[in-house]
């Protein structure tokens, strides 16, 4: 019953329902509201699928078939479907309407909804506009969720992962239009897919993700444990800005990860990932935090109760290595594995996080670093690197790798192919030297260079430059001062015919 069924029809017609509030709202806000209807629609239609096979079965047994319903994956509240809202989508307290649904979804499922939709209201003047102008752009969104081509039964779409793909696309369109703010929710997916294919999580581990932004690399991991036959495995995510923290949420569920623990808070001054009141442990780490974030908490961890900043405190205004640290934290002892993304200043700044870099590169920590092309992430295009660390490291050497010009141009972003992935990732497998690509350094070249790990020290990808003839070009040079000098003779003449 699938066959009809188009995903790029599908991303076409969420995407064309943002033209509601396009020149009117923020891309940054408006996100929140169609990502947030995606939502409602989908469990809307799940529920609705489910009833009506209980009708059939059931007929008019009315109290069976709502206790039945009250096991599923969601419980709809009377009131609280799309159809319901879409139906009252003329009312003058629309947006109203709308926010009172969201609450009684949220009270119905608090176990799993709990926080998902307090930090959005579809009564927002500020956000929406003035009480006529909000109730057309709602009635329209309304409209536009109610075609028939968004029907999202799983009768209709079977094993499909269209809402989860569509709610990927959604984000990632919203990326590239974000600017700077894209980074605050969305790593590129081929970037996400690089860096589980690094990690390689596998079954019965704990993969985290301090900085989670929408989810979309734990989406990754989980999936990746998922292609091996397996869905034994526990996700931890922490997001600190509370409406990037619902996205994160929501798109777990559309992905069928019900059981993510995703908290909402500050990682770094409040970390909610705790065990017996210390930090947890985890055998996977992945994250792409903020690049050199001001003020991201120095004045507030000079006594640290988790101990995370024992090798140094970080800049204030830097935070690039209070990420770091803490993840490092956060590492189980043996066996694990933690790849971030940071900008190359890490690499060989000086100072306090010179002395860090050190401390972690003597401890052993420091795996790999692998260097990524230029304008692959939305709303910056320097070029970023991947830090690899592990625990309970067999040899102390360093593997670098400079896959900076492996890449697909595009028209306003980079991309990773697919053989640039395979290409990183069987190198960083291999382990072994590859001309103008990769190189195993030493512990102790490292030191001899303080420890900076700026890639080209390491790596020479420069091309060789073909030998110059000397005598041969000072040749064409003579012939060349020679036709100048003939040519002025020439333009003097003509100059003294005409009298000039």
């Amino acid at each position: 019953m699938t066959n009809f069924i188009d995903q790029a029809e599908i991303n076409n017609i969420l995407w064309k329902a943002c033209d509601t509030f396009r020149g009117t709202v923020d891309p940054s806000e408006y996100k929140n509201y169609l990502l947030s209807m995606l939502f409602v629609k989908y469990i809307s239609d799940v529920w609705q699928d489910h009833y009506d096979t209980l009708k059939e079965q059931f007929g008019d047994d009315e109290e069976r078939i709502r206790r039945r319903l009250e096991r599923d994956r969601f419980v709809m509240p009377p009131g609280s479907l799309f159809l319901d809202l879409y139906r009252q989508r003329t009312a003058d307290n629309i947006g109203e309407i709308i926010d009172q649904a969201l609450i009684a979804i949220e009270d119905a499922n608090k176990g799993k909804l709990a926080g998902v939709f307090r930090n959005i209201t579809f009564n927002s003047e500020a956000a929406l506009g003035q009480t006529k102008e909000r109730n057309v752009r709602l009635k329209l969104l309304l409209e536009d969720f109610n075609n028939p081509k968004l029907d999202l039964r799983p009768s209709r779409i079977g094993n499909l992962d269209i809402i989860g793909n569509a709610y990927e696309y959604l984000i990632s369109r919203f990326a590239a239009g974000a600017g700077k703010k894209a980074g605050e929710f969305y790593t590129p997916p081929e970037v996400s897919e690089l860096m589980a294919r690094l990690a390689d999580p596998k079954p019965g581990e704990r993969i985290y993700d301090p900085t989670c932004g929408s989810a979309s690399l734990l989406i990754k991991c989980a999936q990746h444990v998922q292609a091996k036959g397996s869905r034994n495995y526990a996700i931890y995510g922490q997001e600190n800005n509370g409406s990037t923290y619902a996205l994160a949420r929501m798109n777990m569920f559309l992905h069928d990860v019900d059981d993510a623990r995703i908290e909402w808070g500050d990682t770094i001054r409040n970390p909610l990932h705790l065990e017996d009141d210390k930090l947890m442990k985890f055998e996977v780490v992945v994250a792409n935090p903020p690049f050199s974030l001001d003020k991201w908490g120095a004045d507030d961890m000079a006594s640290d109760r988790h101990g995370r900043f024992h090798r140094g405190l970080p800049p204030k205004g830097k935070g690039d290595y209070a990420f770091i640290s803490h993840k490092i934290a956060s590492m189980t002892e043996v066996g694990s594995r933690m790849v971030v993304v940071v900008p190359h200043g890490v690499l060989f700044r000086g100072g306090a996080e010179g002395k860090i870099r050190a401390q972690l590169i003597e401890e052993n920590l420091l795996d790999t670093v692998i260097g990524l092309p230029t304008n692959l992430f939305f709303g910056t295009g320097i070029p970023a690197a991947l830090l690899v660390f592990r625990k309970g490291k067999a040899t102390s050497d360093v593997l670098f790798i400079d896959a900076s010009k492996s890449f697909a141009a595009g028209k306003n972003q980079n991309n990773l192919r697919e053989s640039d992935l395979a290409c990183i990732v069987d190198t960083y497998r291999a382990r072994q030297d590859v001309d103008k690509y990769a190189r195993v350094v030493a512990q102790s070249e490292l030191s001899t260079n303080d420890y900076n790990l700026n890639i080209p020290r390491y790596v020479d990808t420069s091309e060789e430059q073909a030998e110059i003839d000397v005598a041969a070009l000072q040749a064409d040079i003579d012939v060349l001062e020679q036709e100048w000098a003939q040519a002025r003779d020439k333009m003097r003449g003509y100059l003294a015919e005409l009298g000039l």
